[in-house]
């Protein structure tokens, strides 16, 4: 009966064995494996510009500009047209004073450079959009965007941008800010010169 009793005792001991050891060989391996884990570099270290080592951000562009094919290695980084084909905030919008379409004498020199643009750039044109801040009625304020940008597409034809080159639309008040005070409305009045892909 001592004999059974030991024998079953050996076989649950042999079992647990069997069993614990390949379980703990398995967590051993998975604790080793944590250990190596690698660091992540702090922001600082990955950060372009005087904090980011010497150079900062021009070393680095010059340094992948000097990679690219001819041609791409010298457009500017900046020059993103967007999925709809269009680049804003590269050409100077042209502002106006209230309830006028008239360009103001210090308005004329970015249309100049507006023009000296699209002649550098033979394959891209212009829209202009006119645009009105939120006094008057949104009919008054279409006809008025609408004025605004015929009144630059004009003075851009007199200095010799081909009238083929530009589009004109008016948005009115549609968005400006309802409300707003005047330095805000004052930069609701103004027509928007984005660049478009011929």
């Amino acid at each position: 009966m001592a004999y059974t009793c030991f024998s079953f005792q050996a076989i649950h001991m042999n079992l647990a064995a069997k069993t614990l050891f390949p379980a703990l060989a398995a967590v051993a391996l998975m604790l080793s494996g944590c250990a190596h884990k690698p660091t992540r570099p702090t922001p600082d270290q990955t950060m372009m510009g005087p904090k980011g080592g010497p150079g900062g951000d021009n070393l680095a562009f010059s340094n992948v500009a000097s990679t690219l094919p001819d041609g791409l290695a010298q457009r500017d980084p900046n020059d993103a047209f967007g999925p709809d084909g269009q680049l804003r905030g590269k050409l100077d919008a042209v502002y106006f004073d209230y309830d006028r379409f008239d360009i103001k004498p210090a308005e004329r020199t970015k249309l100049q450079a507006a023009a000296q643009y699209l002649k550098d750039h033979a394959d891209q044109r212009l829209l202009l959009e006119g645009r009105c801040d939120w006094h008057g009625t949104a009919e008054y304020n279409l006809g008025l965007g609408d004025r605004r940008a015929n009144a630059v597409k004009k003075y851009l034809g007199t200095i010799g941008v081909p009238a083929d080159k530009i589009e004109t639309v008016s948005k009115g008040s549609l968005e400006a800010v309802k409300e707003a005070d005047e330095a805000t409305a004052a930069k609701d009045r103004r027509v928007e010169l984005v660049i478009l892909k011929k």
